[in-house]
Parts: C-alpha cells; structure tokens; sequence
C-alpha cells in the first residue's frame, strides 16, 4: 500500500486454473506470504473484537470445515490445496474463509453498494472499506474451471469468493452486517459468494445458494447479471430480495433494510446516512448526465465524504482500535450487458488524488 502522500501500489495479478486442488495448490504457493500475514492481521482482529486466539479461531473452524465439505466438497478441495501450498493446516484456510461467523459479526466492514439497471446496460458497483492491514495482501484473481465461467474477482489471500463478476455475466459485491445468530451447519459467506460466481444467472446463484441450505451469517449479497440487479440480504433464519426502484436502482450499506429475521442492534451510525446519501447522489447524476460514464459515478458518488469519517468514501476513524479502523481500500465498477462484462478497479481511496490508475478486468 503506498504511503500517504504517494500513489497506491497496484494490486497483484494472478491467474489461476485446473481442478480444485491445483487450483488452490498454485494460490497457496503463490501467495504463501500474504496467507501468513492475513493470519497475523486477523489474530490481532479477533484478540480485539472476540478475546480469540488463532489456536481458539481454528478450533470454532472445525465445524465450517465440515459443513464446507459436506456442502461444497470442490470448494473444500480448493481450500485444501490452499493449505497444501502454503504449507498451513486446513483449519487455517478455512478460519480465514469463516473469519464474519467466527467472529459473530464484529468486524464491522464497511462498504457502500449499489447496482443499476440501465437502458442498454447493468452496473455493479461498490467501495470496499476495511482495515489497511490487509490491502497489501489483496490481489487481482482469474480462476480458470472446467464446466464453470471464468471468475475476475479482487479477494484477499486465502479466501475463495470476493466480489467480482464471471464469464457468464454474474457479478457480486458484498456488506457486512452485524446480527445474531450465526449457524455453522450453513455456508460461510465467503463460500456462497464462491458459489455465486459458478452460477451463469442469478436465479441459478439464488436457488443453488438456497438448495444448499443458505447463509451462516447475515450479511448483505449485491447481485447482478445483464437482466438487472437484486440485493440480497441474507441470514441463517430467512433471506429478503430487494428489487431496484423505478429508475432501476437498488443502493445497500451496512445495516438490514427489509431482514427482521435476526437480531441486529444498532452498530454502525453512519450506515443510514450513507445509504440516503448514495441514493441521492445517484439520483442527481441521473438527472443531470442520463449517459454517465463509470469515471463519472466514481467522481460523483464513490469518491463522497459527507459525513466523514463514515463516509461513502470511507476514511480511518482514529477513535476506534488501530486494528479494525476500516477506510475505503478499493473502488470496482462492473457492467453487463453489452457484449462480455467488464470491470474497473481503482485501488486506494477514489477522489483522494493518491488512488492508483484504473484496473481493467479481465486484463
């Protein structure tokens, strides 16, 4: 990550393909480093938040690790492999993948959201706010399968679903929410947006993620393909689909909007005023250029910082613990609809001037 002052270091790329265990062979020797330091940053993350220690993260893990095998034994091979190349215990890999139900939705991720459905196209979009601890062991990743759509998605290192888009045209973004309860027998949240991009429609993504028994956690799922987007907001005890409005538009940040199976206090003031915000900015650019370009809606939306530090365009609250003080870490626009999807990726604060060029993906 670069320094203040300096432009972000660029994102590393990598490409991977075979079956599920060479694929997560390559990105665990790809990416053995980082793995590690994603240990290290989530260890000092749930000493914080949960009074955990990663021996106790591991041991919570076990059960995921069950049901991730019961329930998506390709995933679970992958994982394996993860482990394998890096040289780490299973337990690891998947505590990584498992870290919003370990930690009972204390870490409080921030992100804005939204998806749009257009005359002639679809937009996915959102800013990833979290910790700047581990920006630097995020990549850029292309996950080559037999029988599957490729996948691009930005993820952090050893984790095997993110937000991202697909060959066949579906793409995700994701909120954290904080809620009770959690439910190991059901699919950590990472592994069902894994199982989002091996879907070629959303409806397939919706009624795989649902045959399998749905999410563990509650959280928030921005999904889209070419026919338009959904938010999806999910939890162990029931799941809501929010259509968009009538100008085609559905906006999410971090707290449930129509959800009231779980329980989920108040945590995060400024979600609210964010979610207003960013569907009032939108709306202005709609009105003022109806055939905005993706530079626009970063310049216009993305890069706001009303209500700082909780701000669309999030920056680091120095009140809170140095380890889950979340700024935005990256800015990913992708559109449907027009020939193969795409994306644009700007890594570091949009509108801040230290943000790196825009990313293509594929590339």
């Amino acid at each position: 990550m670069g320094s203040i002052g300096q432009i972000a270091t660029p994102p590393r790329r990598i490409e991977l393909a075979g079956s599920p265990h060479e694929i997560g062979l390559e990105h665990g020797r790809q990416l053995s480093q980082e793995i590690r330091s994603q240990i290290e940053v989530y260890t000092a993350m749930f000493k914080q938040t949960s009074k955990l220690d990663w021996p106790d993260v591991r041991e919570v893990s076990r059960d995921y690790a069950q049901t991730v095998q019961r329930l998506t034994p390709d995933v679970y091979s992958e994982m394996e492999g993860i482990a394998e190349g890096a040289r780490l215990d299973i337990l690891d890999i998947v505590a990584l993948n498992s870290r919003s139900e370990i930690a009972l939705g204390l870490f409080s991720d921030g992100c804005s959201s939204l998806g749009w459905k257009r005359q002639d196209h679809v937009l996915l979009a959102q800013n990833w706010d979290w910790t700047a601890r581990v920006k630097t062991n995020c990549v850029l990743m292309s996950i080559k399968q037999e029988n599957k759509p490729v996948i691009w998605m930005v993820t952090e290192a050893g984790i095997v679903g993110k937000i991202g888009f697909n060959s066949a045209g579906v793409g995700v973004c994701l909120n954290a929410i904080r809620a009770k309860p959690v439910d190991s027998s059901k699919l950590p949240v990472h592994v069902a947006l894994r199982v989002c991009l091996d879907s070629k429609t959303k409806q397939e993504a919706f009624s795989r993620v649902t045959d399998l028994g749905g999410v563990a956690s509650a959280q928030h799922i921005l999904i889209a393909d070419a026919e338009g987007p959904v938010s999806w907001e999910v939890s162990p005890k029931g799941d809501v689909q929010i259509e968009p409005d009538e100008d085609g538009l559905v906006c999410h940040t971090n707290h449930m909007i129509q959800n009231k199976f779980i329980n989920e206090p108040p945590w995060l003031s400024g979600s609210p005023t964010r979610l207003q915000r960013i569907r009032e900015l939108s709306k202005k650019l709609e009105q003022s250029e109806q055939n905005f370009g993706t530079q626009k809606l970063r310049d216009r939306v993305f890069s706001d910082t009303y209500n700082a530090p909780q701000a669309i365009c999030c920056q680091e609250d120095p009140s809170r613990p140095i380890e889950t003080r979340s700024s935005t870490l990256f800015n990913i626009i992708t559109k449907f609809g027009q020939d193969h999807p795409v994306a644009e990726v700007v890594w570091g604060r949009p509108g801040s001037g230290e943000e790196g060029e825009v990313i293509s993906m594929p590339w």
